[in-house]
């Protein structure tokens, strides 16, 4: 049964309706102020709330506020017996469903209703993949869903694995340019000369083999939305004609003198704050400030611990599929427990890999807590009549973590890295198989943390089984 909070001073407008939604079949809850109705929001959420601007105490549009940081989901219609401009103009920018001026027509009303209650299940279904209910968690979709509104350019900062490509996505399918293309570019994923064909495109005998002249990212995009993906590893010479694209919406293809016009929003992604980068004299200020227009922050998972749950059994019911040894598998309430208290460095990506191990790996079932040991892989272990020679060869065990009260999160990160790396012997493929993260990540991580490279873990590595092979 759909649900409806009414906040309104009037005794005879909440009377009203009331009576009016309950004979539509609404569960309806009243209020006679904004205070009241927040109490009641936060005891059962409810899908739409029609709210009175002007009420003694929490007004209006602080409940509105309110509401949308508890559920980005939730539609609000705001109403008021003092229409003007200003309030109207405010209600909109805040997130108003509608606004709607006393006395009010209830045929208007109930359109209203059916336009936002529409609009709100086209979110839903572009967010069902985006699961979560934690308050940070709808913050960021809210956010999402506004930045769809406009044509403004996004930066999305977060952590490797937490979604910012599906948020990108979701804002191109909630925009008016949801008919055109959406074009995505890895920045870090091609060497500078490479990378700036791969913008702007090149005219034929630009280089050596450009047989032909070819569009950039930024001419397929026209029309739609270009996603630059990683943009903080763009090299700084390039950046400055990054810039003028962004700002001027044309550019010169690669060996061209002939200027191109394009009319497309940009999104810009990063794994670590900008702001850092420009301190450090990696990144343009100016560019910085170009593409910071609509800045959204994502949260990494251990932030959301409460969202793991209903995430691992999205996946779980994902990788069930005809056809996989998991199929009909479901997840234990132990398991459930277990992944909650896990920190996830490599965030949902991570967890969507276990837990699309553990369902291939399962036969049927319940899966329980031994699903845990199943990226193990005996690690550690001596395989029954090993050689002296193979325990001798082994990498050494890692030093143990010096982690005591008080150590901030991004130190434990480092020493996980850092113990990880030299338990490989400065593999870092198998380090992020291990992490279970992808090696950009680890990459970015050893640049981070100035860690070692793979010389001195391997030297290291060579002199401890020199020392253990002479050792009497």
């Amino acid at each position: 049964m759909k649900r409806l909070l009414i906040a309104d001073d009037d005794a005879g407008m909440r009377a009203a309706l009331e009576a009016r939604f309950q004979r539509r079949g609404w569960q309806v809850d009243v209020a006679v102020n904004g205070t009241e109705a927040l109490a009641k929001f936060r005891e059962g959420l409810h899908s739409l709330v029609i709210t009175d601007v002007r009420m003694p105490g929490r007004d209006g549009f602080e409940l509105m506020r309110e509401v949308q940081t508890s559920s980005a989901r939730t539609a609000v219609i705001l109403l008021t017996a003092y229409g003007c401009v200003p309030d109207a103009v405010e209600a909109m920018r805040n997130g108003a469903c509608d606004y709607l001026v006393k006395p009010v027509c209830f045929e208007k009303l109930e359109l209203a209703v059916e336009q936002v209650l529409r609009r709100a299940e086209e979110f839903g279904k572009d967010t069902q993949a985006l699961i979560g209910h934690s308050p940070l968690w709808e913050q960021a979709l809210d956010r999402a869903r506004q930045a769809a509104a406009t044509d403004a350019d996004v930066l999305i900062e977060a952590e490797s694995g937490t979604g910012k490509e599906l948020i990108a996505r979701l804002i191109h399918r909630l925009s008016h340019r949801k008919a055109g293309p959406f074009v995505a570019l890895n920045c870090s994923a091609f060497p500078e000369a490479l990378l700036e064909s791969e913008l702007f495109g090149h005219a034929r005998g630009a280089f050596t083999g450009a047989v032909a002249a070819r569009p950039g990212k930024f001419e397929t995009a026209s029309g739609g939305t270009l996603l630059l993906d990683e943009v903080g590893e763009m090299p700084l010479a390039l950046q400055p004609k990054l810039l003028r694209a962004l700002q001027e919406r044309e550019f010169d293809r690669l060996g061209s003198n002939q200027t191109v016009h394009v009319d497309i929003r940009v999104i810009a992604t990063s794994n670590r704050p900008l702001e850092t980068a420009v301190a450090e004299g990696r990144f343009r200020a100016d560019l910085f400030y170009r593409l910071n227009v609509i800045p959204i922050s994502l949260p990494p998972l251990r932030e959301r611990a409460g969202d793991i749950p209903e995430l691992a059994e999205y996946f779980a019911g994902l990788y069930a599929a005809p056809g996989n040894p998991g199929t009909n598998t479901r997840l234990s309430r132990e398991l459930l427990v277990r992944l909650e208290e896990h920190t996830w460095p490599g965030n949902v990506r991570e967890l969507g890999n276990f837990v699309r191990r553990a369902v291939v790996l399962s036969r049927g079932g319940e899966i329980g807590v031994e699903a845990l040991e199943h990226g193990k892989s005996g690690q550690g272990r001596s395989r029954p009549g090993s050689s002296l020679r193979e325990k001798i060869m082994s990498p050494p065990l890692p030093r143990s973590p010096e982690w005591k009260p008080g150590l901030s999160l991004g130190e434990m990160e480092r020493q996980l890295f850092a113990m990880t790396l030299e338990s490989t012997g400065g593999n870092r493929a198998r380090a992020a198989e291990l992490l279970g993260v992808s090696l950009r990540t680890v990459r970015n991580k050893v640049r981070e943390f100035g860690l070692p490279p793979r010389n001195n873990y391997r030297n290291d590595l060579a002199n401890s089984r020199n020392k253990e092979q002479t050792c009497p």
